[in-house]
């Protein structure tokens, strides 16, 4: 396992870095099917709230952008928006309608539809490109651990996964909306969706739910405040049942890989020290819990989330980390169950 500068925050995740990379995580990233998202009824098609037939596992295109956009607002997240109704977006349906006192069927019927739908503002639209956007430098990260500790910071890789993350899209969903745009220009004018800043509410617990794969917030008064998708533990590190409580909420954490701790590391490998970023291992937040070496925090791999293992702890993408990082401070509860 590695840990993060949280006292004695200690966290394993399978991801592409060194060492780490662990083929079935690699697969386990969905397989980005051709969906052609046409971007000149792309506006107007999913701000289109008029049609309410069903939708279901297995379809694609701009109705289910509308979904996911929605429900993206609602703090029902599913994960990344890239079109596809896949299981992400199936658990965030099913919670949705929990909260809603709804069957949860995991689809989206008419009754559905015109509860989503009473969010009238439009849902896709124009954004200009600032400097501020673009203020992070995009940087190469090696494959070496060793050689990644070198770096000043863990930043983006690429334009389009700058702005991807920025509006919780896949980043083949952005290129497909925004066709010939390079994502790098102070002006450039992309169509994306138009989110809502982070919510204040404080959670009286978090619930990580180890059969759903979702870590919940919920109030005092027993409402949910916000259901993310999550990766979480595996065969070798499997969730640690049990009440705990929130120790720290740190962002942009250092990330120390000590090869002890990883069950498939080579042990003589070095040990590292990480620097921050978007890109680092534990991403851009990290929630500590009082189970010693254990936390929630993100990850730069936000289209592996729920479909990957890690090594005990429980993954988000950068943005639900953050959403939840809102909710939460030292002492919350946290649940973790089967």
């Amino acid at each position: 396992m590695s840990h993060t500068r949280a006292p004695q925050a200690v966290c394993g995740i399978l991801l592409l870095f060194a060492q780490l990379a662990s083929s079935a995580d690699a697969k386990a990233r969905p397989k980005q099917r051709p969906r052609k998202v046409d971007p000149s009824i792309a506006l107007e098609k999913v701000n289109d709230a008029t049609d309410t037939s069903s939708l279901g596992a297995g379809s694609s295109g701009v109705r289910v952008i509308r979904a996911q956009i929605l429900l993206d607002r609602a703090r029902f997240s599913p994960g990344e928006i890239d079109g596809s109704f896949g299981p992400d977006l199936e658990i965030a349906i099913k919670g949705y309608q929990e909260r809603h006192n709804l069957k949860a069927t995991g689809t989206i019927d008419k009754e559905l539809w015109d509860l989503l739908n009473e969010e009238t503002e439009d849902l896709l639209a124009f954004y200009t490109v600032t400097p501020q956007d673009l203020r992070e430098s995009l940087v190469t990260i090696p494959k070496d651990t060793p050689e990644q500790a070198k770096l000043k910071r863990m930043g983006y890789e690429t334009a389009d996964e700058r702005m991807a993350e920025k509006f919780h899209l896949s980043p083949a969903l952005l290129r497909e909306l925004n066709p010939k745009k390079t994502f790098n220009t102070p002006g450039e004018e992309l169509l994306v969706p138009r989110l809502r800043p982070y919510g204040a509410s404080r959670a009286a617990k978090v619930v990580v739910s180890k059969s759903k794969r979702t870590v919940t917030a919920i109030s005092s008064a027993g409402i949910v405040l916000g259901q993310y998708p999550a990766t979480i533990g595996g065969p070798h590190d499997p969730l640690p049942i049990g009440p705990w409580k929130i120790t720290v909420v740190q962002p942009y954490p250092v990330f120390y890989y000590s090869p002890e701790r990883f069950w498939n590391a080579k042990q003589d490998a070095p040990k590292a020290q990480l620097p921050p970023g978007p890109n680092n291992p534990a991403g851009t937040v990290w929630i500590g819990l009082s189970k010693p070496h254990y936390g929630i925090h993100g990850g730069p791999e936000p289209g592996t989330v729920r479909r990957s293992e890690s090594y005990g702890c429980i993954r988000l993408t950068n943005w639900d980390a953050s959403s939840l990082a809102k909710m939460v401070r030292q002492g919350t509860p946290a649940i973790l169950e089967e």
